[in-house]
């Protein structure tokens, strides 16, 4: 019977979570009308109502509210207990849940991924791509890797690599517009512009020993996506400002040059973020290892 309790609240913190019984069904591996069956037996027991639901959404009710605080607290523990059980065992095991950018996740997580799948058989990784901020504790993620420190006290970090940042141009557009001397020069360049969540992507900061800088910069291209604006610089249409990890090969290659090479700009070091607990699980620990062996081999 504890068993099944705790099998119903898993299942209703993930429902909560995904908003759709469709999805939910999808997600266990099961049909969407048993995952309805499921959630009227559920109701059924607890003599009340969980769930408000429509064609096309689901909300929680006040008694779904309070179900789903209790439920998602208790399946914490109930993993935090087993991983502490198991920790010790030699091969890591269970269900990994990561979350990474979209860019960098694509192009050097999702390889690593199956570099780590290969080496250990038992863990199950799902991987999710994602430029929005997230919350890792209410979204049940094992671990976020992110460039930069993020301000949540709820979790612990592990730095990966250190990640400096630069501003570069093509060798094309500085030929044309000239290199900015000085910081203040930047507002009078096109800049390319990388918007990432709420950050102030057209402030650039600088500084050179004591001296700082703060440049208000413009130009009339932005995206999104880093990989964008790094082909929109070598392509000749402006500054931009992008980590070393994604400018070394060009840097090499001369189709990219240093601009203010003498001044500083914050650095974005990469993190494995995880949820502060007090004994760490073992394919969580397997796999920040992994990263940190195999990232710091590339560097």
């Amino acid at each position: 019977m504890k068993t099944d309790i705790a099998s119903e609240l898993g299942f209703f913190v993930l429902l909560a979570k995904l908003g759709s019984l469709a999805a939910t069904a999808r997600e266990l591996g099961i049909t969407p009308p048993a995952a309805t069956r499921r959630l009227a037996q559920m109701e059924q027991r607890l003599g009340v109502r969980l769930l408000n639901r429509s064609t096309r959404r689901i909300s929680l009710t006040a008694e779904g509210e309070t179900y789903l605080a209790q439920a998602t607290q208790i399946v914490a523990d109930i993993r935090d207990m087993e991983e502490s059980v198991s920790s010790g065992r030699a091969a890591p095991k269970g269900l990994l849940r990561v979350n990474a950018t979209l860019g960098f996740g694509r192009t050097s997580i999702a390889p690593l991924v199956s570099l780590f799948a290969l080496r250990y058989p038992d863990v199950d990784v799902q991987l999710q791509l994602t430029d929005r901020a997230i919350n890792l504790v209410e979204e049940a993620y094992d671990l976020g890797i992110r460039f930069g420190e993020l301000p949540d006290t709820r979790l612990s970090a592990r730095k990966i690599l250190s990640n400096r940042r630069f501003l570069c141009a093509s060798p094309a557009y500085l030929k044309r517009f000239g290199a900015p001397a000085t910081p203040d020069d930047l507002a009078r360049h096109r800049c390319i512009l990388h918007r990432q969540n709420d950050d102030a992507y057209a402030t650039w900061r600088l500084h050179k020993g004591r001296k700082a800088a703060s440049v208000k910069v413009r130009g009339s291209l932005s995206s999104n996506d880093g990989d964008v604006v790094l082909g929109w610089a070598l392509d000749g249409h402006g500054i931009v400002l992008r980590s070393e990890w994604d400018l070394a090969k060009y840097l090499d290659s001369g189709r990219l040059q240093l601009v203010l090479p003498d001044y500083a700009l914050p650095s974005a070091d990469l993190y494995a973020y995880y949820p502060s607990r007090q004994q760490q699980p073992a394919k969580v620990r397997a796999f920040i290892d992994f990263l940190v062996a195999e990232l710091g081999r590339e560097s």
